[in-house]
């Protein structure tokens, strides 16, 4: 075994965890999750079967990532932030079959107690803030705060707000990296 598991924690047999991974106190991991290297997870999270979660992720304590969730590389998962994998739940309805797939990617941050509806995308490198909820796609490197989630701003991929427009055309360099991202209507670029 290539990585670190707590005592307390249950890794059921067959999960994948990949090398340099850490599975902190209290953690669950069931058999059918993939997940990638460098990965850290929190005292009591939670990872279903149906999960894939890329290299690097950061799931900080008290996150269950449900069945049909998906984290690319680098996303980070703030305290006590929740994913939903049904859109009507009832606890007299069975809706297994009804599970909707939520992908995260690369880069995004997911703020402390904030809420994913499922079935999103949320874009690589945006920002969502602590305590929003999400219900619709989040464009990359797009800010978002409240409830229902709105856009208020940009982020570099450093993780700085950027000083641009929400929509028209327009360029700025992070002050920390010196990348240049450029802004195209409602889309935002990076050089490379």
């Amino acid at each position: 075994m290539d990585y670190q598991v707590h005592q307390s924690a249950i890794v059921d047999e067959g999960a994948q965890i990949g090398e340099g991974s850490r599975v902190w106190h209290f953690v669950h991991v069931c058999a059918g999750a993939r997940i990638g290297r460098g990965v850290s997870l929190g005292q009591n999270a939670f990872v279903g079967n149906k999960v894939t979660v890329g290299d690097n992720c950061k799931i900080q304590n008290n996150v269950s990532v449900y069945d049909n969730v998906h984290l690319e590389e680098g996303v980070f998962c703030g305290p006590s932030m929740v994913f939903t994998n049904v859109y009507n739940p009832r606890s007299l309805i069975e809706r297994k079959s009804e599970y909707r797939n939520t992908l995260v990617k690369k880069g995004a941050t997911l703020g402390a107690n904030c809420t994913i509806v499922c079935g999103v995308t949320i874009g690589e490198y945006s920002f969502i803030g602590a305590g929003a909820v999400i219900n619709k796609d989040v464009p990359a490197y797009a800010l978002m705060v409240g409830v229902p989630a709105r856009q208020i701003g940009w982020m570099s991929e450093y993780g700085e707000q950027l000083d641009l427009p929400l929509e028209g055309q327009a360029e700025v360099a992070c002050p920390h990296t010196g990348k240049v991202y450029y802004l195209n209507g409602k889309t935002l670029t990076k050089s490379d």
